[in-house]
């Protein structure tokens, strides 16, 4: 299937998103960079198993510590946080470290680069299956590449993770890209389902 082009750099690739609340958002756009407003962000597109490719920066904040430190997030369904912070360096990364699934699993290494260098994220997200009834069958999967380096193998959700648009799971769901007040900068973010 083909990819679907959530943020390209172009001007036309921001009315993919909006605020939780419907509105347009606020966040910063300069060359083919998008950074943090003042609002989280929400992908009008809804998808279910997918490849999701996000590219992100974090700023230098080297008077920050722990999750003062370029805190931001991917919620994959709008509702499972894939951590983005800087944490280049830590030798033991927590669930709440950067490649943490937030509150649920640490990464299995350390991927992150220093600041201010662009990372990656390739997610193979598996949604949960539900019966006609519309109970769940199966939880959700996800296997997760921070940087080309396996951090997530085919990890269990049992549940959704705090600050998503839901206390609940459903067989579609969007990308949520979290504004937690720092100065993180995205790019290049792309969905293929599968």
């Amino acid at each position: 299937m083909a990819k679907v082009i959530l943020f390209d750099g172009s001007a036309e690739s921001l009315n993919n998103w909006t605020r939780r609340d419907g509105s347009p958002i606020n966040w910063i756009h300069e060359g083919n960079i998008i950074s943090l407003g003042h609002d989280d962000i929400v992908s009008k597109f809804t998808y279910g198993d997918a490849h999701i490719h996000v590219e992100w920066r974090e700023p230098d904040m080297p008077y920050a510590s722990g999750q003062g430190k370029g805190n931001s997030g991917v919620y994959i369904h709008g509702v499972y946080e894939l951590q983005v912070l800087d944490s280049y360096g830590i030798e033991n990364p927590k669930n709440n470290d950067c490649g943490g699934i937030y509150e649920m699993y640490a990464p299995r290494v350390n991927a992150c680069r220093p600041a201010l260098e662009w990372q990656t994220y390739d997610i193979y997200f598996r949604a949960p299956r539900f019966d006609e009834s519309g109970n769940v069958t199966e939880n959700a999967y996800v296997t997760i590449f921070q940087n080309d380096i396996l951090i997530h193998n085919n990890a269990e959700l049992p549940h959704p993770t705090p600050g998503g648009i839901s206390d609940k799971v459903s067989a579609k769901g969007p990308l949520l890209l979290q504004d937690h007040g720092d100065p993180v900068s995205y790019r290049n973010i792309w969905i293929e389902e599968l």
